[in-house]
């Protein structure tokens, strides 16, 4: 028996469609947020219930924010964020097959109805969401006829709305030879349909068949679109052959990802765990260049020695050694002294962004502090005339620089 709506939920009023205008990305966002939290702590105790939360959610997300600007991007992963975290909720309740059945017309009409994609997330687990064989290849079977006919008209291009979903169902349903030869059809081999017939060999037992079918996908001369995703699906074959030195090379670095240079080694230190992390380091700062941007992270990381030769780089960025030496002047005070030198260097080349002479200022304070640890105020000094008789620096910062050397060695008065 189908189970009828028992929970209020709180989400539902401020997901209404035309709830946000133009400028609401920022509060649509939150407005997610606070459904994926109700959400979750409903399933603690009442997991179907908390499916049928899930169906709620996403019947409701392209209507409500259908006017909402989208181009910075930020709400589209929200969106995929909030349905990823959900999902498994959606997947794993203990629900019978007519109460499926329901949910999978209700989430066939939102994807149907979506306008730029946002439930891509539920049609890429749609076989998983079917889970019993009769729904999964009911959904497979549905529009099979129509997405080969549009796939085998090369003079035009034709978009099946329901391509994604029902590839997703026929890998599920087992039928990888039908889901192989759809695919052949296509003349645009893209990712987010490629991953399925990549996915049906693996399945087979086909490891090598499945490596050389994605990898295919990267020897354009173009970087292909989801080409993380597809570097991913290598690497995770040649790591499963116990071909890990192979995967780091080939898959690994070049995928490696995150915000920032510091995030980057971090992700490839936990994916590849055996191997020696000043290895990864080096390895990223040569496969990925801009050597001066790597100073934080060999800093965070411990490596002082790397972090220098970065600093001496004329793409370091000042400002970010200048607060190194400040931050280590006590702790690591001949590493801080060097940093700081390196960092009036680059000002004095007119390098960062908007440089100003109160940096100078700052590092030779900076510089001087450090030395004063290690009793080496006159070598520092030294070191800062050096820099201050360079005649082509920039006039300002060079005037700064020689008026601080001036004061420390004629003292304050």
């Amino acid at each position: 028996m189908v189970r009828k709506a028992s929970h209020k939920w709180a989400f539902k009023p401020g997901m209404r469609a035309g709830a946000y205008s133009w400028r609401s990305s920022a509060k649509a966002i939150e407005r997610l947020k606070s459904a994926k939290t109700e959400i979750r702590s409903v399933g603690r105790k009442d997991p179907v219930t908390a499916a049928e939360g899930v169906i709620a959610l996403a019947q409701r997300i392209w209507p409500a924010f259908e006017h909402i600007d989208t181009s910075s991007g930020a709400l589209g992963s929200a969106v995929n964020r909030t349905l990823e975290d959900l999902l498994p909720i959606l997947i794993k309740a203990p629900a019978d097959e007519k109460t499926r059945a329901k949910w999978l017309e209700q989430l066939r009409e939102a994807i149907l109805d979506d306008g730029v994609d946002y439930l891509a997330p539920i049609a890429d687990r749609f076989g998983e969401i079917a889970a019993f064989p009769a729904l999964k290849n009911d959904h497979a079977d549905r529009d099979l006829d129509l997405i080969r006919a549009a796939w085998s008209d090369h003079e035009r291009f034709s978009h099946v709305t329901t391509a994604t979903l029902t590839l997703s169902c026929l890998l599920e349903a087992g039928r990888h030879d039908e889901l192989l030869d759809l695919l052949a059809v296509k003349r645009t081999r893209m990712w987010f349909h490629e991953k399925f017939g990549a996915e049906a060999l693996l399945r087979q037992g086909r490891e090598d068949e499945a490596l050389y079918f994605a990898e295919s996908l990267l020897r354009e001369d173009r970087q292909h679109w989801g080409y993380h995703d597809i570097a991913r699906f290598c690497e995770r074959i040649l790591i499963q052959q116990g071909r890990e030195d192979a995967a780091y090379g080939r898959f690994g670095l070049p995928s490696a990802s995150g915000n920032t240079y510091l995030a980057m080694w971090r992700d490839l230190v936990k994916r590849y765990p055996d191997l020696d992390a000043r290895r990864i380091l080096e390895d990223l700062i040569e496969c990925r260049g801009a050597k001066g941007k790597w100073f934080a992270a060999a800093k965070t990381a411990k490596y002082l020695d790397i972090a220098l030769d970065c600093a001496a780089q004329p793409d370091a960025a000042p400002a970010t050694l200048i607060r190194a030496a400040r931050d280590f002047a006590i702790k690591e005070p001949g590493f801080a002294a060097q940093v700081g030198l390196h960092a009036i260097a680059h000002l004095l080349a007119g390098r960062g962004y908007e440089p100003s002479p109160f940096d100078i200022d700052e590092a030779v304070e900076h510089v001087m502090a450090a030395s004063e640890r290690t009793r080496q105020e006159d070598q520092a000094l030294r070191e800062l005339e050096k820099l201050g008789a360079n005649a082509s620096a920039d006039p300002q910062m060079l005037a700064r620089l020689q008026a601080r050397i001036a004061e420390i060695r004629n003292g304050p008065g």
